[in-house]
C-alpha cells in the first residue's frame, strides 16, 4: 500500500521531488511551532513581564529576547509561535470548510444539471468575479458583529472567497465524466443517483482538490494577514497574527527599529513559499500529464559474427 502512494512521487523528476521536499519541510517547522506553541514560545502571546518584570519597549534582539519586543512590551519571537497556531488554526479550518461545501454542491450540480445547476453557476460566478481580498474584507466585517474578531470569523470570512473555486473545479470535471462509459454502465446496472456520484464520480473528481487545497492555504495566509494589516483580523487580545503585528511596526522603521516588521514579515513569507512550494510540487506528482517517468536504458547485447562470415565461406 506505501508503495503505492509513493509511486507518483517516485515517477516524477528531481526538480519537483526537491521543491515538494523543501515546502514540506518548511511548513512542518510553522506545523511544528503551531502544535507545540506553549512548550516552545518562551512566553504568552500577550505577556507582558516575567517574574515581576516588565519586558522593555522595543528593546532589540538579545539574550532575554531573542527577536526583540514591540511598541506593546510583547515578545516578538512567542508572538511569531503563537501566530504560527492562529495561522494555521485559520487556514485549516477555511480549507476544510470550503472543501466541505464546495464539492459537494459542485459534483451534484455538474451532474444533475437543470435550473438548479444555472442559478448556482451564476451565484458562484458573480462571487468568484470579485477580488479575493475584497470579498474577505466585506465577509470579514459583516462577521465582526455577530462573531467578533476571532478565528471562527476569519476562518468563515476565507471560506466564503474559496467554496466557488472548489465548485467550478469539481463541476466542470463532473460534466464531462458524467457521460463516460463507466457511468453509463452504473446507470444500465440500476444505481441511483447518490451511488452513481459518492462510488463512481467522487474519486475522480476530487483529484485536483489537494492541489488547489494546499494553494489556497498559501493564499489564504497573504489574506489573513492581509486582514490583519486592516484592522479586521483576528484581534491582538484574543490571539497572535502576523499581520497585525506587521501594521503596529509600520512607524518603527523610520525610527531605524528594524525587528519589530522584519520578523513577522518573514514568517509571512516562509509560510506562504512552503504551502506554495507543496502545492507545485504535489501539482506534477499527481498530474499524469506533468509527471515524467523515468525509463531505464536499454542496452542491446554485442552481435558475435558467424563462423562463416569470419572465415569468408559462403555456400551456393
Amino acid at each position: 500500500m506505501l508503495k503505492r502512494l509513493l509511486a507518483p512521487i517516485r515517477n516524477t523528476s528531481g526538480l519537483a521531488r526537491w521543491i515538494l521536499v523543501a515546502g514540506i519541510l518548511i511548513t512542518a517547522v510553522f506545523v511544528i511551532f503551531a502544535i507545540f506553541a506553549p512548550w516552545i514560545a518562551p512566553y504568552g502571546f500577550k505577556q507582558v513581564s516575567a517574574n515581576g518584570v516588565p519586558f522593555p519597549k522595543m528593546a532589540p534582539p538579545s539574550g532575554q529576547h531573542w527577536l526583540g519586543t514591540n511598541d506593546q512590551f510583547f515578545d516578538i519571537l512567542s508572538r511569531i509561535i503563537w501566530g504560527a497556531r492562529t495561522e494555521i488554526t485559520v487556514v485549516a479550518l477555511s480549507v476544510i470548510l470550503a472543501v466541505l461545501v464546495g464539492v459537494p454542491v459542485g459534483l451534484a450540480s455538474g451532474f444533475v444539471g437543470g435550473w438548479i445547476d444555472r442559478v448556482l453557476v451564476f451565484l458562484m460566478d458573480a462571487l468568484y468575479a470579485f477580488p479575493s481580498l475584497l470579498l474577505a474584507i466585506v465577509f470579514a466585517f459583516l462577521l465582526q458583529g455577530p462573531l467578533g474578531g476571532g478565528i471562527v470569523a476569519a476562518a468563515l470570512a476565507l471560506t466564503a472567497i474559496y467554496i466557488p473555486q472548489y465548485y467550478r473545479v469539481v463541476r466542470s470535471t463532473t460534466v464531462s465524466a458524467r457521460e463516460a462509459t463507466y457511468v453509463e454502465a452504473a446507470r444500465a446496472i440500476g444505481a441511483r443517483n447518490g451511488t452513481i456520484m459518492g462510488r463512481y464520480l467522487f474519486g475522480n473528481v476530487i483529484q485536483s482538490v489537494p492541489v488547489i487545497a494546499t494553494l489556497n492555504a498559501a493564499d489564504a495566509i497573504s489574506i489573513l494577514a492581509s486582514l490583519g494589516f486592516l484592522g479586521l483580523g483576528i484581534q491582538p487580545t484574543q490571539a497572535a497574527e502576523w499581520g497585525y503585528d506587521l501594521s503596529r511596526a509600520l512607524d518603527d522603521a523610520a525610527a531605524g527599529i528594524w525587528w519589530t516588521a522584519l520578523f513577522p514579515g518573514l514568517a509571512i513569507v516562509l509560510l506562504v513559499t512552503g504551502l506554495t512550494l507543496v502545492g507545485e510540487g504535489l501539482n506534477e506528482t499527481v498530474n499524469p500529464t506533468l509527471r515524467k517517468r523515468r525509463f531505464r536504458k536499454v542496452v542491446m547485447p554485442t552481435r558475435e559474427p558467424s563462423t562463416a562470415l569470419a572465415t569468408g565461406e559462403v555456400e551456393v
